[in-house]
């Protein structure tokens, strides 16, 4: 495929689109998103060998629920949610914020930014989650709270989650190519970054990118970044390199919002993820 065909506003115009073999051999940086190939539990599969997944809660609670939500529903063996928080589903553990929490050395993807705010606390949060060093997905409040030479510092894998606002509060306005964009911020802030939207690039900072097909217009409703962020986190928990594990959460994220239709809420989106984990 063309960049057209999958970057906004050319891709809405192009129909249906046939890929047929014409016997030139290409190779290329980029490519087109593809279905992951993820581990199963086999039977001495346990929850931690599984991945645990540790989300941090913020100013509103309601959105790093969701993230846990989404971690647990595409694949993550244990997830704990720490801050102050109540509710279902009574297999999400709950643990009062803490730099002691954070030191659980069983961590293995650590989710800051879902409803975290911008106050304080909120930065005194972060702090905490940038020393604990940890594998990083970075989302939300936490991109306006953050730089990319302090990114560039941590020496964990990092993912970043920019819808088009954080991305330019966080790297700057461009009239360049998404694309480009996108395998720039990555190279500048060395971790992956993935550049939301109705199409959706994932960049590394060795250059490759990875691009999604059209994702469902009904994404465009509050929460469902955070159900990515979770989504992405149970699969870097599960050891997967930090590209492969963006890529099969936004590819998670996407189907499970084709098989829900219209009109769904991002709640729904997090327990759909189950279904699309289950159809690999």
């Amino acid at each position: 495929m063309k960049p057209a065909h999958l970057l906004q506003p050319a891709a809405r115009y192009c129909g249906n689109i046939r890929l047929l073999d014409i016997g030139v051999p290409t190779i290329s940086d980029a490519e087109v998103l593809k279905a992951p190939i993820l581990p199963t539990p086999g039977p001495d599969a346990h929850k931690y060998t599984r991945g645990m997944v540790a989300i941090i809660a913020g100013t509103m609670s309601g959105a790093a629920d969701l993230a846990a939500l989404a971690a647990m529903r595409a694949g993550a063996g244990y997830v704990t949610l720490l801050g102050d928080s109540q509710g279902p589903p009574h297999a999400l553990v709950r643990t009062p914020f803490s730099t002691q929490a954070l030191a659980n050395d069983r961590i293995g993807a650590l989710v800051i930014g879902p409803g975290l705010g911008r106050d304080d606390a909120a930065r005194t949060r972060l702090d905490a989650a940038l020393a604990a060093g940890h594998p990083m997905i970075i989302d939300g409040d936490a991109l306006r709270l953050i730089d990319p030479d302090r990114i560039k510092a941590l020496k964990v894998p990092v993912i970043l989650t920019p819808h088009a606002g954080e991305f330019d509060a966080l790297f700057g306005k461009s009239d360049a190519d998404k694309i480009t964009r996108a395998r720039d911020a990555a190279a500048r802030a060395n971790a992956v970054v993935v550049f939301k939207g109705a199409d959706t690039v994932i960049a590394a900072p060795d250059g490759r990118v990875r691009v999604a097909q059209a994702a469902s217009d009904w994404l465009s409703t509050a929460g469902t970044g955070d159900v990515l962020a979770g989504a992405i986190g149970a699969i870097l928990a599960a050891g997967l390199d930090p590209l492969d594990a963006a890529g099969a959460g936004v590819w998670l994220h996407g189907d499970a919002a084709r098989r829900l239709g219209a009109a769904f809420i991002a709640d729904d989106l997090a327990d759909a993820l189950r279904c699309a984990r289950a159809a690999l």
